[in-house]
């Protein structure tokens, strides 16, 4: 039976599992009553918490679990969450996080989810060009419009989780009662930061990819042909052998493999219950394209791990380290773009 979290301190009960949906629509699976059926089977088995964003496959994926809810008439089960900030369209506008375009965005989202609210809103990533408190007093109009019940941020850094709070407090505007970051056996890096910050603010923490982008699925070992995806294809970075952060990985994934095989687990169980067991942790998103890969996932967080286990990957990946830095899912422009790091 799903033991089910309170998101921060919102009173929102959400299941450990939480389904992502990027994988539904073009990007994944094109199939929507495939991925209806993927959706049906996971709220089926006590997941209660669907998390998507509008730039997956360009709103498609929010369609996919729209259609899927409206046919399974579950929408009042299901704590919704999806996501703007991403490039939606050629104009200068329908991207970021002004107030202008999270206006736009949340109209856009409630008509391809066909409904009219939005459990949780999240920005998705940190916008250096639109001041932080424009945006959440966007946000604090939504929610008091109705269209938004709670916000939250996705993959901002711990100094701007920080600043995020601060403003919501100073200005008496809706705070983000949540953080969305990259977390999982091989990207470690939020636990010198981020997760002592969620801690102290009262924030739930919703991790992303705690299967490392496929790395901890069991298809990337040493000896084995390495699968040809189109996520690796379009972020070589994360996924080219050539490169030694990515070699790391790999030798990494091999004790990993070995460590779960000794403890009787699959790596994908030894994967995402280790998200679930650091306290900061609400829920880990599972993110299948296939219902093979959902039941692959399914029961994992019932999954408890012994400080025997948990002090073994501490050896083979040290706390608070990510082995490949292009796994953190976002990187400050100052580090991107040498024009901010030089005097003109």
């Amino acid at each position: 039976m799903t033991e089910y979290r309170v998101l921060g301190r919102t009173g929102l009960h959400v299941s450990p599992l939480c389904l992502g949906a990027m994988m539904f629509g073009g990007w994944g699976n094109p199939d929507p009553d495939e991925s209806a059926r993927i959706i049906d089977r996971a709220l089926d088995s006590g997941v209660n918490f669907i998390d998507t964003a509008d730039v997956y496959a360009r709103g498609q994926s929010e369609e996919y679990v729209g259609r899927a809810l409206a046919k399974s008439g579950k929408r009042d089960q299901v704590v919704l969450a999806t996501k703007c900030h991403g490039v939606m369209g050629e104009g200068p506008n329908e991207r970021g996080n002004s107030r202008r375009w999270i206006f736009q965005a949340v109209e856009n989202s409630l008509r391809r989810l066909g409904t009219d609210w939005i459990d949780l809103y999240q920005i998705h990533r940190p916008d250096p060009g639109t001041d932080v408190e424009e945006t959440l007093g966007a946000l604090t109009d939504l929610v008091r419009q109705g269209k938004v019940r709670y916000v939250g941020s996705s993959t901002f850094p711990a100094h701007q989780v920080v600043e995020a709070q601060w403003a919501a407090q100073r200005r008496s505007l809706e705070r983000f009662v949540c953080e969305q970051p990259p977390y999982s056996l091989l990207v470690r890096g939020i636990e010198a930061g981020v997760l002592p910050v969620a801690e102290k603010y009262g924030m739930g923490v919703i991790v992303w990819s705690p299967l490392a982008g496929g790395w901890l699925t069991g298809r990337y070992r040493k000896g084995q042909e390495l699968p040809r995806t189109r996520r690796a294809e379009r972020l070589p970075q994360r996924y080219d052998l050539e490169l030694e952060p990515n070699q790391r990985k790999l030798d990494a994934v091999e004790q990993l493999a070995r460590l779960a095989e000794e403890a009787g687990l699959t790596l994908i169980q030894l994967a995402i219950a280790f998200t679930l067991r650091h306290p900061a942790v609400t829920s880990a998103i599972i993110g299948p394209r296939t219902m093979e890969h959902l039941e692959s996932q399914l029961g994992a967080d019932e999954v408890r791990l012994s400080d025997d286990v948990l002090d073994r990957i501490d050896e083979i990946v040290p706390p608070g380290v990510t082995l490949n830095p292009a796994d953190a899912g976002w990187q400050p422009p100052e580090l991107t773009d040498a024009r901010l790091r030089r005097r003109p």
